[in-house]
């Protein structure tokens, strides 16, 4: 029986002026807000916003033509209503994905498409974002993410182990959007227990990380409050929303640039899981309470360490905080640009009153990966590695899908 994710993902707060939304950034948000209420996190929240942000855009494609289809339905028909197409293939996906917020669902598609007027324009749109949710439907049924969870826990006979199942270890074995396979951008190993880059990030998870450090400041256990799991995904859309709303994208250009996030977003709990399971790299708990057992003069065990924050259910090698930043960083800096200095702020999605201010995008990549060793769960080199794996990601996403027509 598949596990059900109580964890809950939170409503994301609409933070551009109405003036700047579109079918997209509508959409955007109406598939949070269902997730929120049917409970759906983690793995399959990120599939499912890159099933329906991919096929709005190929929607949108089919009528404007700007930029290529993940999945080409037809040829372009120009006369539709490209606004029309986007909103029933985001309906279309999330009726068949969260069936139970049918209501939420079809309020929001009433409200998007009530400025439609009636006729051919509109009824052809219908029928093109129909056609292209079923398209990415049917190329995500066979992707894998549903297949039995086999995973098995090592252990010797008579030995106890915590019985807590990872979470989605399916994920490993699954189909990535647009990259020839789940192991593509493998990195090497994690450091040799016994090298000096161990005992360097062993040692500042091991002062900064633990429940009852003196070390991390006010400031840093804040950061780590705010950024919770359910913020780490999420925060990403918010940003692209402001960064879209500054820059006045037009639909088709939102409607690449969603599609590309979320596809990369989708990518990176496929690729990290490929990798976390691939080299089962101990989280810090369990290596400072056994850092007797690991070689190095450097590390000295501490037998009531525990972190700040829960635990994730699954391996430490690479993070999955660190490769979201990078993957998410290298798609707005090819949409936007190098560095883009827009302001932005994310607020906390469990509570609206809680925002972070930041100068730039980067120092939002910077503070997610920072919290995860302030937090306890991480190692130094495991951020920075994920990091670069979704750097990469996002340029081999960009260089091989959705490219301009022209």
């Amino acid at each position: 029986m598949r596990r059900i994710v109580i964890t809950v993902i939170g409503l994301m707060i609409a933070l551009a002026s109405p003036a700047s939304a579109d079918v997209i950034t509508d959409w955007n948000q109406t598939a949070i807000e269902a997730m929120k209420a049917a409970n759906i996190a983690g793995n399959p929240w990120t599939r499912n916003m890159a099933m329906m942000h991919v096929a709005m855009s190929d929607a949108v494609n089919s009528v404007q033509g700007r930029y290529a289809s993940y999945v080409s339905p037809g040829p372009v028909k120009s006369v539709a209503s490209a606004e029309a197409a986007a909103a029933t293939a985001a309906r279309q996906i999330l009726l068949q994905q969260v069936p139970n917020q049918k209501a939420l669902i079809d309020q929001a598609y009433a409200e998007t498409t009530k400025a439609i007027p009636d006729g051919a324009a509109k009824t052809d749109g219908v029928a093109i974002g129909e056609k292209c949710a079923a398209a990415v439907l049917a190329d995500r049924a066979s992707d894998g993410t549903n297949v039995p969870d086999t995973y098995r826990p090592l252990t010797t006979p008579g030995v106890w182990i915590p019985t807590a199942p990872p979470l989605f270890a399916e994920y490993a074995r699954a189909k990535p959007w647009v990259l020839k396979s789940a192991d593509q951008f493998r990195p090497g190993p994690p450091p040799d227990l016994k090298s000096a880059l161990y005992a360097r990030d062993y040692n500042e998870t091991k002062e900064v990380g633990g429940a009852k450090s003196s070390k991390r400041t006010v400031e840093q256990t804040d950061a780590v409050k705010f950024w919770s799991q359910s913020n780490l995904s999420v925060a990403w859309e918010q940003v692209a929303r402001q960064l879209s709303a500054a820059k006045n994208l037009s639909l088709a250009e939102n409607a690449r640039l969603f599609a590309l996030l979320n596809m990369g977003i989708a990518n990176t709990f496929i690729t990290d899981w490929d990798a976390k399971f691939t080299y089962n790299f101990w989280r810090p708990v369990t290596a400072i309470r056994n850092g007797d057992q690991d070689g190095n003069d450097a590390t000295e065990r501490d037998a009531s360490w525990t972190s700040l924050n829960a635990v994730p259910m699954h391996p430490e090698y690479p993070s999955q905080a660190g490769i979201i930043a990078g993957v998410s960083i290298g798609v707005l800096e090819a949409v936007f640009g190098p560095k883009p200095a827009t302001a932005v702020t994310v607020t906390d999605l469990m509570d609206p009153n809680l925002q972070r201010h930041f100068d730039n995008v980067q120092q939002i990549a910077d503070q997610v990966q920072d919290v995860r060793v302030w937090g306890g769960i991480h190692f130094r080199n495991s951020l920075q590695v994920g990091y670069e794996m979704g750097t990469k990601i996002a340029a081999y996403l960009v260089a091989n899908s959705l490219k301009p027509t022209n």
